[in-house]
């Protein structure tokens, strides 16, 4: 939170033994290393190369790795990058050596690349995905087939406007490439017009003797350069090893100087203007802290704010007014209205907040709107100084679940209360909350959303969040330019301009022959009125940047599109109809252009038609989607070993299994139900976890329950919290981020990874579902004969995991969750011979029950594994809750 991330990148390369028939995992990978240094599984890297390029803030980054086959058969080699959140991509090629085969990257319409994705994937193809990693990183993945002997070079290049955080730029990488390289290199080079101030640089997995020795740096002037090449023996984790200990962050921080607080540079008819002044007095600022004391917030997350809250209360200035307001179920505040930051009151205040604890519900507008309330009050009734600005900070763990709920209802409230007078920022805690609707919320007023991971520095986190609004040194910013002079202009208007931060805006002349240029920045101090004036000599402007050796292309045109496309796209999260339609179009159309790879657009990275893998594909996920999974995946072949014991499934005609660990035994049950018909199988109302499944029969199947046979053809598992869907039917998977669906067939062999959730596609075998620690499912793909008679491919549901599952738990397998005990008795011949019969008591009632046994698919779904149960007749009656009818549902979801 300290300072800005750039470009930030995990290198791995990973090889995989397709040629016998494994795929690659990179778990598998890291456990069979081979005795030749520098080699893992037989494929070699032998160069990494990051190059950085920095010209005025604006970062154009090439990574190139190199590597060698030297098994005596083909492999398949994956190229694995981490990089910023906030980067686009602009290409990615491949080249591989015996043939000389390139395999170039080219940005599509999203809606064109994924229909040629999923022609590939239909096809049994593997293709490389975008997918979020972690707080600040996305990780691109791509693999390709190498032939012994063979050598492949990967390329990937992404562009990022640097954003300066606490008064400084930072670069951040993230270096793993989980093997000794010969050659291994870092070269950042950076050209700032305004002149370099400082410049740093270090990495947290090498000591500073060895740092020093492979580290070089240098500014002077305009030009900085960072060169980091660890020797072998540098690389080594100890001095005999040949294990690597590049594994971790290299960090270069920067600054520019500040002579004069705003600089204007221009290039081919494109400006830039660079805005960050110093040494003014902080504008007095009225601060209203919602907080959310809902039951969700327990235990750590709750402390954590506590400390978090009393920091800051440390960094109050005297002159600031603030009130805290906490809401659960109902609303708590601190003072009737905002007070100021004086000794006593602050001393009140630190009481106040180690008293905070939680309670209850989640009424989110009633809490901002009492926190609006006070602050408009307050100015109205002259309770604040005149030249002070306001600001309500809200921190939440959850969605709406009392009150006003509706999200879009509570927009409206907001925006109608506040009416643009101060900004609102909202922190997300964790990631069972809707994030999109923080953001839009957060942007229509002026502000931002930013999420706390839940982790043990959450509290820094807050506190660095905190840091960043902390000292305003202007509002109502307005950035002016000569009527008529100016183009396509970047966001102007800034409703506060914060100590260490920076306002950037690019646009495009009108006339790329003027000779001068002028630019006048506005705004209201801590005490009067300010204009900052900037006139710019074109002829003085051109000899200052004919540095050529530093400059990429019409890099201030890129930085134009950069910072025009990201806004596009944060202006049309709260656009509508024909509106949201013609941000969209613009969005795209530069997108296309300029070669990004952005919500709106796609990477397709095109192989030869003889390859047997033609297509991969990069796409660009967003934060909000982050929380959720969205539609945009990192897809990787991996492979699946089932759990040594499930405890309840369904599979077959359809034959519900409960094992009872306890016992060391199983009860086993039908449901007899007509084709078409939905049952509950798993409900649980805290987690907002369900799975539903739909009963399918034999081709020309008997109406009579005795004879006909059924079986569950569709499953559909979902997630309210995480506004998540998956349907399961025997041709394909399709999973839902909200409306927008990604859809996978049974051809495939994938991975879908986002915080907290998992899913893997084994190639026409099973499927595994895993929301975090403590829940797991795998589904299984029966397979028949297609022109077979009678049966059809069905699907059998296992829940291999589900101790997280909350104790009010339901469904026809959910109830069972749960502790029970059941007692058998009387055991004697059956009225079917061979079959052995016995009085069961469970649930206080007495059943008769017949020895039998079914079979447990996982492991092979052709042959399965016999278990031995208690069978327990007329649909379950006496063991489940009630009677089966009551777990008929209308649809899947």
């Amino acid at each position: 939170m300290a300072s800005a991330r750039w470009p930030c990148l995990v290198l791995a390369l990973l090889s995989g033994l397709a040629a016998s028939g494994f795929p690659s995992h990179p778990v598998q990978l890291l456990r069979k290393r081979s005795l030749q240094e520098g080699v893992v599984d037989d494929i070699e890297i032998y160069s990494t190369k990051i190059s950085c390029k920095v010209t005025s803030r604006f970062a154009h980054n090439v990574v190139t790795t190199r590597a060698v086959n030297r098994a005596d058969k083909a492999k398949e080699v994956s190229f694995d990058v981490e990089l910023p959140k906030t980067a686009f991509i602009t290409n990615f090629t491949l080249w591989v050596t015996i043939d000389g085969v390139t395999y170039p990257g080219n940005v599509k319409e999203k809606e064109v690349a994924q229909a040629q994705y999923q022609k590939a994937v239909s096809q049994g193809k593997t293709a490389g995905l975008v997918k979020a990693s972690g707080r600040k990183l996305e990780k691109f993945t791509v693999s390709v087939n190498v032939a012994s002997g063979s050598k492949v070079t990967f390329e990937l290049t992404y562009e990022e406007l640097l954003k300066r955080h606490k008064g400084k730029y930072e670069m951040y990488l993230k270096i793993q490439p989980k093997q000794l390289v010969r050659h291994f290199e870092i070269d950042a080079h950076i050209f700032e017009p305004q002149g370099i101030s400082m410049l740093d640089a270090e990495a947290s997995f090498i000591t500073n003797d060895l740092l020093g020795s492979a580290l070089t740096k240098t500014f002077s002037g305009k030009k900085g350069h960072v060169s980091f090449r660890p020797s072998l023996d540098q690389q080594r984790s100890c001095p005999t090893c040949t294990d690597s200990l590049l594994n971790g962050d290299f960090t270069i921080t920067y600054d520019v100087n500040r002579e004069s607080p705003a600089n204007v540079q221009v290039v081919n008819g494109y400006f830039v203007h660079f805005f960050a002044p110093h040494g003014l007095p902080v504008v007095p600022k009225n601060i209203v802290f919602v907080i959310d004391v809902s039951g969700s917030m327990a235990g750590r997350k709750i402390q954590q704010t506590r400390d978090a809250l009393l920091k800051i209360l440390e960094d109050m200035k005297e002159d600031d007014y603030l009130n805290f307001i906490l809401f659960s179920g109902d609303v708590t505040t601190w003072k009737d209205h905002l007070v100021q930051a004086t000794p006593e009151n602050l001393e009140e205040a630190r009481t106040f907040v180690k008293g905070i604890d939680d309670r209850g519900m989640t009424n989110i507008n009633d809490g901002l709107m009492t926190g609006i309330s006070m602050l408009n009050r307050a100015r109205e009734e002259h309770l604040v100084p005149e030249r002070s600005t306001s600001i309500i900070i809200m921190l939440t763990d959850g969605d709406a679940n009392i009150g006003e709920s509706r999200p879009e209802k509570i927009q409206e409230n907001v925006r109608n209360a506040i009416r643009g007078r101060f900004p609102l920022y909202n922190l997300g805690f964790g990631h069972n909350l809707n994030y999109n609707f923080l953001e839009s919320l957060a942007l229509e007023n002026h502000g931002f959303a930013r999420r706390i991971y839940e982790d043990s520095d959450a509290n820094l986190q807050l506190q660095g969040f905190y840091e960043e609004v902390a000292n305003p040194l202007l509002t109502d910013v307005e950035v002016e330019y000569p009527e008529n002079a100016i183009l396509d202009l970047t966001k102007n208007s800034y409703p506060h301009f914060y100590d260490g931060s920076e306002i950037v805006v690019a646009g495009r002349l009108v006339d790329g022959d003027m000779n001068n240029f002028k630019a006048d920045v506005k705004g209201h101090g801590a005490f009067n009125d300010l204009t900052f004036t900037e006139e710019v000599d074109m002829k003085e402007m051109e000899q200052a940047l004919k540095e050529q050796e530093y400059i990429f292309g019409n890099y201030i045109e890129r930085l134009w599109a950069y910072l025009t496309i990201e806004q596009l796209l944060e202006k049309r999260k709260n656009a509508h109809g024909q509106e949201k339609e013609n941000i969209t179009a613009q969005a795209l159309e530069l997108s296309l252009k300029y070669h990004f790879v952005t919500p709106l657009t796609s990477m397709v990275v095109t192989k030869p038609e003889d390859s047997e893998d033609q297509t991969s594909i990069a796409d660009k996920p967003g934060e909000g989607q982050l929380a959720y999974l969205n539609p945009v995946f990192l897809c990787s072949t991996a492979s699946y070993q089932p759990p040594q014991t499930p405890y309840y499934y369904v599979d077959g005609d359809p034959h519900f299994i409960i094992q009872v660990p306890e016992k060391e035994d199983a009860i086993c049950f039908n449901i007899d139900e007509d084709p078409g018909t939905v049952l509950r199988l798993i409900q649980d109302p805290i987690t907002g976890l369900s799975v539903n499944g739909q009963i399918i029969g034999d081709k020309g199947s008997s109406p009579d329950p005795k004879t006909r046979k059924t079986y569950f053809g569709k499953l559909g598992i979902a997630s309210s919290q995480m506004d998540f869907q998956i349907e399961v039917t025997t041709e394909k998977i399709t999973l839902w981020n909200g409306d927008a669906p990604s859809t996978f067939s049974w051809l495939d062999t994938v991975t879908v990874r986002q915080d907290g959730l998992s899913v893997t596609i084994n190639r026409q075998k099973n499927m595994v579902v895993s929301f975090g620690e403590g829940v797991s499912f795998v589904v299984v793909l029966h397979q028949v004969w297609k022109g077979h008679p009678v049966h059809q491919d069905f699907l059998g549901f296992y829940v291999v995991d589900s101790h997280r599952m909350s104790a009010q738990t339901h469904g026809l397998l959910g109830q069972f969750f749960h502790p029970f005990d059941f007692e058998v008795s009387d055991i004697r011949p059956g009225s079917d011979p061979g079959k052995t019969d016995a009085t069961m008591v469970v649930k206080s009632h007495q059943l008769t029950v017949t020895r039998g046994s079914q079979k447990d698919y996982r492991k092979d779904a052709s042959v399965g594994t016999k278990v031995i149960c208690w069978f327990v007749h007329n649909n379950g009656e006496g063991l489940i809750d009630g009677v089966h009818t009551d777990y008929v549902v209308p649809s899947l979801f």
